[in-house]
């Protein structure tokens, strides 16, 4: 288990730089480099373009297709790209070249292959909440939350629900800001705490492996099956069953919570069972507790939140 020690001390030293280097949330600001930046797929192909800042970029190749459509799973191979004048080449174990929404190269294998540049959104996007749920957060204010609001009305990291739940399933939406410039857990950081006490990884993930404190992943407990993170300044969603641990009547735990997890409309965890909450997060207990969307002071976004109460299964 791991607790959010780490991830105090890295919220202090991104606010402390947050001048450093730029963060957008909106596209239109974003550039060129965010434009080119995306998911690009052709027959049994395809391809994840990661911008890392000042014209720099890294692609990875996969083969089959895309995560969730296609990717074997297993096979993926890397290649560095630099932007010269009006296309960014790419060299390394393949090349290519990316112009115009289209990726064009040769494979490691010798084959010639053209990608083009895919926009694919989750099919749980705009769900709506279904009978006996309770709309949390719907753009009109605050909500059920004590938080904030961000300039486009969306529902700003660092929002707690003031309603607390004991199995629930949970569906939100979110949005990581565009940070070229910066690095592993400084980008897009955030977290989803059921019941305040375990989190699900919010982070800019887009292109990576798919660790345990990546985008999706069981924070420090459990790596997603699939890597499922869209580009930054997409909206994402995370379709959640939760299954509260149970304890007898001496407050003895008798069974472990569940989740799964459903990151953009495809599973990646399925009924695993929790060692415990984070360390420093509420103690495990048979009370229910509140919804937490943790601020690391970096501009994550939530939107369209609603949770459903549901018989935990024995």
């Amino acid at each position: 288990m791991r607790n959010r020690s780490g991830k105090i001390a890295l919220a202090l030293a991104t606010a402390a730089g947050l001048a450093c280097a730029s963060i957008f949330v909106e596209p239109g600001a974003a550039g060129p480099d965010y434009a080119d930046q995306g998911e690009y797929a052709g027959p049994e192909l395809g391809a994840q373009v990661i911008a890392l800042g000042d014209g720099e970029f890294e692609a990875v190749l996969l083969a089959g297709g895309l995560p969730g459509a296609g990717w074997d799973g297993s096979s993926r191979t890397r290649a560095m790209g630099r932007r010269s004048g009006s296309e960014i080449v790419f060299s390394g174990r393949w090349w290519a070249t990316l112009q115009g929404g289209e990726l064009r190269g040769t494979s490691p294998e010798g084959e010639s292959f053209v990608l083009t540049q895919v926009m694919r959104e989750s099919p749980t996007l705009g769900a709506p909440a279904p009978p006996g749920a309770t709309v949390l957060f719907d753009g009109s204010g605050p909500g059920d939350f004590d938080g904030k609001l961000d300039g486009e009305g969306n529902l700003a990291a660092g929002a707690t629900s003031r309603s607390r739940a004991g199995s629930f399933e949970l569906h939100l939406e979110f949005r990581t800001p565009f940070m070229p410039s910066y690095r592993g857990q400084r980008r897009g950081n955030s977290g989803v705490f059921l019941q305040n006490r375990y989190e699900i990884q919010v982070l800019d993930s887009f292109g990576l492996t798919g660790e345990d404190d990546e985008c999706g992943a069981l924070y420090g407990q459990k790596a997603p099956d699939v890597n499922m993170a869209f580009p930054p300044l997409r909206w994402q969603t995370y379709d959640v069953v939760f299954e509260a641990a149970r304890f007898d009547a001496a407050g003895k735990r008798t069974q472990r919570a569940r989740v799964s997890l459903r990151h953009n409309g495809v599973p990646v965890h399925d009924r695993v069972a929790l060692s415990g909450p984070m360390d420093d997060g509420d103690p495990e207990g048979p009370e229910p507790g509140p919804l937490h969307l943790q601020s690391l002071w970096i501009p994550v976004a939530y939107r369209n939140v609603w949770i459903k109460p549901i018989e935990a299964s024995r």
